[in-house]
């Protein structure tokens, strides 16, 4: 059975890390969750089809879909026999890998097996298990994160109850160089916060993040296709590396920071167990004076200290910061309503009506609301903490909407006042009964569309009468000029007759 397809947005972020950052696909395939043979087959078709890295902006996710699967060419496929066992002394030399021997068995043989096959029939005639592997970090390489098991307590100072702060540790994979800070919780943006500020501590970027499987920053616990939270992923995005889980209960997987941990709680949490703090940034500054020092001591196997570690092994070899930290964003998937919203905490946000139905994704910022579809930025707005309202822009409105969105409750006593007093005090009680003006609109604008047939003064007395009989509907107001009822209601007929005067009438100065 073929494997299922990705989505395009998962073969860019293949192509990212294959090409911008140069991983190998054992390290792609711990990222993003894609086989590694799957990962290699989508680079290799990208380069057949020519597609370069960065994907050019004209390329969508429609058009780059077509590009990675054309329409297969019909023919017969010739399988000539492998030489595995040469293969496999291939393989024991430096830098040769199955995609370099498929590549070189394609080119020999034309009408060979495919990648995907190939990988196949290597792991049947193998039949071994590999031997575990002793972790070798390289500098620049890792960093190590997780949360501490232990809390310290805060004291509010207002109120004197203890809240319980938990502790965020980050360990560099070559020096050890450690960092620590306290935060309120293990939640998501206290995670994210905490990378930001452990990245401006190192003073640079490394080429990979490794955490465990927390529910902050995995979506899906998997030791072969972890899931990356998708705002961690843009924080990972943001600042050029990637994000590599460890396996489901497998410490060692990240031993650093297993080490790094154990350090902050006897050197940092045991020294400050008997201290006092009334705020996180009290809390957090003593952090600092401990983790400093732990930094500076002289290691007794390496004959340095961490500090000097970072100077002269990490920091050479990590990557720059970038010009602005990352914004904390929050991702979410929605459906577009009929009425080409979506909503997003309690409010509702616009789109283009072309996309009633679809699926669109929403990055929401504290300041910004922005939507996409299929790759493409359809909308940008302002966020709102006003509840069930709407945010909606002109463009994004159909045609005969926008016509109706340009009228408001003045302009529309204005155009009532053109008829005549009783219309407006008409206009005045149908909007009346509605919960709001606006949803009044429809029947005056019907009313105010029967003077082209019937005149505005027989409108104006149709008005009349149904102010003096309490029909204030389009209907009733249409019936009376079909059945001439208006006529003794004319001005001629009745000119002492006066708009409607109740305590529940705004009047039309209440439009202005």
């Amino acid at each position: 059975m073929p494997a299922e397809r990705l989505s395009m947005r998962k073969v860019r972020e293949v192509l990212r890390l294959k090409h911008a950052l140069g991983l190998s696909y054992r390290k792609i395939s711990e990222a993003t969750g894609v086989g590694k043979t799957q990962a290699s087959e989508y680079v290799r078709r990208a380069a057949v089809a020519g597609v370069t890295w960065p994907v050019p902006d004209e390329v969508d996710d429609v058009e780059l879909e077509r590009r990675l699967f054309p329409v297969a060419s019909d023919g017969t496929d010739v399988r000539p026999a492998i030489d595995w066992p040469a293969n496999q002394t291939e393989l024991k030399r430096r830098g040769v890998t199955l995609a370099l021997l498929w590549q070189e068995y394609l080119s020999e043989h034309p009408a060979g097996y495919s990648y995907t096959r190939f990988c196949e029939l290597h792991r049947a005639w193998k039949k071994t298990v590999s031997a575990t592997m002793r972790q070798t970090h390289l500098a620049g390489e890792k960093l190590f994160v997780d949360w501490a098991g232990d809390t310290i307590g805060v004291i509010d100072p207002t109120t004197g109850v203890e809240h319980r702060a938990r502790i965020f540790v980050a360990a560099l994979g070559a020096s050890n160089y450690t960092y620590a800070e306290a935060r309120w919780t293990e939640t998501l943006p206290d995670w994210i916060d905490a990378h930001v500020n452990a990245f401006a501590a190192i003073g640079g970027v490394p080429l990979a993040l490794v955490p465990d499987n927390l529910k902050a920053g995995i979506t899906k616990p998997s030791r072969y296709e972890a899931g990356i939270n998708r705002t961690y992923q843009d924080l990972a995005d943001h600042y050029g590396c990637v994000v590599l889980p460890t396996r489901i209960i497998k410490p060692r997987d990240k031993a650093k920071v297993e080490v790094a941990v154990q350090i902050v709680e006897r050197f940092v949490l045991a020294k400050l167990r008997n201290a006092t703090f009334f705020s996180l940034a009290e809390l957090n500054a003593a952090i600092r004076d401990c983790v400093a020092a732990i930094n500076t001591k002289i290691m007794r196997r390496v004959g340095q200290s961490r500090t000097e570690l970072l100077e002269t092994l990490d920091r050479p070899a990590l990557k720059e910061l970038p010009n602005e930290p990352y914004e904390y964003a929050e991702w979410k998937r929605a459906r577009v309503a009929p009425d080409y919203h979506i909503e997003i905490a309690d409010h509702f946000y616009s789109v283009p009506s072309r996309l009633i139905r679809d699926v669109v994704e929403a990055r929401i910022t504290s300041a910004t609301v922005e939507i996409f579809h299929k790759g493409h930025r359809v909308a940008s707005h302002p966020f709102s903490r006003v509840r069930n309202r709407h945010t909606t822009m002109t463009e994004h409105m159909p045609s005969a909407h926008r016509r109706f969105a340009e009228w408001t409750p003045a302009k529309m006593m204005d155009e009532a006042a053109k008829i005549g007093p009783a219309t407006v005090a008409l206009f005045e009680a149908i909007m009346r009964a509605k919960p709001h003006p606006e949803q009044g609109f429809r029947s005056c604008l019907g009313i105010i569309s029967l003077v082209k047939s019937h005149g505005p003064s027989r409108v104006e007395a149709a008005c009349r009468r149904g102010n003096a009989v309490g029909s204030t509907t389009y209907g009733s107001v249409a019936s009376i000029l079909k059945h001439g009822l208006d006529r003794a209601f004319a001005d001629d007929a009745a000119p002492d007759v006066l708009p409607l005067r109740h305590s529940n009438i705004r009047g039309s100065g209440y439009y202005h």
